[in-house]
């Protein structure tokens, strides 16, 4: 059939399907592929702060932190686990950081190790207070829960994550420092200084400063 075409017919038959099969094939070459990994497996594709970053590190601090002597010299003394409360930890680094995730890891290694007792942030206790106010108009009076009977947090939990880049032409050195603070409510002493180093290096790097 196609070689009975006139050459003008065949033209323009070509015309129209070679630029259907070359879209057809760069469609197919270029759709997306996904293939699930662990949640654990270690994957640095950039370079940059990531998940198993933020899961190590708080872990590895969180660990030191319960083993120091202040947290045996509170229990002995108070004859309780001393409460703890995270306060405001700040991103001073060069790059986007979901501190919330960080945040939220460190929270898992404290109350996961059972030697502290852990209180929802004051963002939380807003909300909480929200729901025992609601409970007080509305709620059946043996399942009301009454104000005034939250459990006050001994100590605060602090920090900052900051960042260090050497760079020549696409070769990165990028170094990340994290600190975190153990600070007495009571008298504002601070009961434990931890930290934590992280050096990557990143060759053919995309990122920027």
């Amino acid at each position: 059939m196609f070689k009975s075409m006139t050459p003008a017919r065949r033209g323009i038959l070509l015309s129209v399907f070679i630029p259907m099969l070359m879209a057809g094939l760069l469609t197919t070459g270029c759709g997306t592929k996904v293939s699930r990994i662990d949640v654990n497996e270690i994957k640095d594709l950039s370079g940059a702060w990531n998940d198993t970053d933020s899961r190590l590190v708080s872990e590895e601090m969180i660990n030191d932190m319960l083993e120091r002597p202040w947290i045996r010299t509170y229990s002995r003394q108070s004859s309780r686990p001393p409460t703890v409360i995270v306060g405001t930890i700040r991103n001073l680094s060069s790059e986007h950081i979901n501190l919330n995730t960080f945040v939220g890891d460190i929270e898992r290694a404290m109350i996961n190790s059972g030697r502290v007792t852990f209180v929802a942030s004051s963002q939380e206790r807003q909300e909480i207070r929200g729901e025992r106010k609601d409970q007080d108009i509305n709620a059946r009076e043996d399942t009301r829960k009454a104000m005034g009977r939250e459990l006050g947090a001994d100590f605060m939990l602090k920090g900052s994550i900051n960042t260090i880049i050497d760079m020549e032409g696409r070769t990165q050195v990028r170094y990340y420092q994290v600190d975190l603070t153990l600070i007495s409510l009571t008298d504002n002493r601070k009961v434990w200084l931890g930290q934590k180093k992280i050096k990557k290096l990143v060759k053919n790097s995309r990122l920027r400063y």
